[in-house]
């Protein structure tokens, strides 16, 4: 925020802040895992969902930075063509080196205007930026001035480097939150990243508390994953979250014993846990299903 004030006042531009209204990135993981545990315990789904977001899932960027903006900028342009200007570049991953340098933007567009996304310093190198920055007498982000990190972006980025993630981890701003995460990871038993826990790369910031307690879903982790797989393709739900057909009694059975394994190493109270209770389920579903199309 602060290199963001100091910014706008360099330029001599009102510096707007948008916030995600149902709370930050913290909260979404946590609601996210209340939903999605409780959609597992009613088996709305096959397999347990993770809670954080992921490189190909990444609603950290689409609903905290994204949907706000996006808002914010209709509201303040009732009319007319929008254009949204970001720092995306090339050089940042192979994704990005093939981005157009400019593409409509759903979101921003209103009947008779298209809304345009502009990547206004797609090719320039990291060179370039930190160039342009000393060239308008500014200082780099501390993070990267003091801290050595290679990249700002959240505390903890799904995407952030071990060395990023470890210096986040040394600052005493981001302990609650880290603490918080490691808490989450032990509750879901979902890494972080992955395979890599959040709580392994600072340990000795941990409670001793939490380290008991982050061995422990790293065991059940494994059994969770080991029940899970056991699963076959055919039960699992479709694209849009529907059975496809009702399992036999063999086939019910073995996903009874997978809800009750993953049940009891994650400590969840699932519901539907033999197979006749597995199969009245699908068929509902399938009726609920049917009735929705309807």
């Amino acid at each position: 925020m602060a290199v963001c004030e100091r910014l706008a006042q360099h330029l001599g531009w009102e510096l707007i802040v948008v916030r995600r209204a149902a709370g930050d990135m913290l909260d979404r993981w946590e609601s996210r895992w209340t939903s999605r545990s409780q959609a597992y315990i009613d088996l709305e789904t096959v397999k347990l969902t993770l809670p954080w977001a992921t490189p190909a899932m990444r609603f950290c960027t689409s609903e905290l930075k994204v949907a706000p903006i996006s808002s914010a900028l209709r509201k303040r342009f009732p009319t007319g063509a929008i254009i949204s200007v970001d720092g995306v570049r090339a050089q940042e991953s192979p994704a990005r080196a093939k981005k157009p340098i400019s593409s409509p933007s759903t979101k921003l567009t209103r009947r008779g205007h298209v809304g345009v996304n502009w990547h206004a310093i797609l090719h320039q190198s990291t060179d370039d930026v930190f160039a342009a920055i000393s060239a308008a007498g500014l200082a780099p982000h501390i993070a990267y001035r003091v801290h050595g990190s290679t990249r700002v972006s959240c505390n903890f980025c799904i995407m952030g480097s071990l060395p990023d993630l470890t210096i986040a981890a040394n600052l005493e701003e981001h302990h609650e939150s880290y603490l918080a995460m490691v808490d989450l990871e032990c509750r879901s038993t979902f890494a972080f990243q992955g395979s890599r826990w959040l709580g392994d790369v600072a340990p000795y910031r941990l409670t001793g508390d939490l380290r008991v307690r982050l061995e422990a879903a790293k065991t059940a982790a494994a059994e969770r994953r080991a029940a899970e797989a056991t699963i076959p393709a055919e039960l699992l739900f479709d694209s849009k979250g529907w059975p496809t057909f009702i399992p036999g009694p063999t086939q019910a059975e073995l996903l009874a014993d997978v809800r009750r394994r993953v049940g009891s190493a994650v400590g969840l109270p699932v519901r539907f846990t033999d197979a006749a209770a597995i199969r009245h389920r699908y068929a509902e579903l399938l009726d609920l299903r049917q009735a929705k199309a309807a």
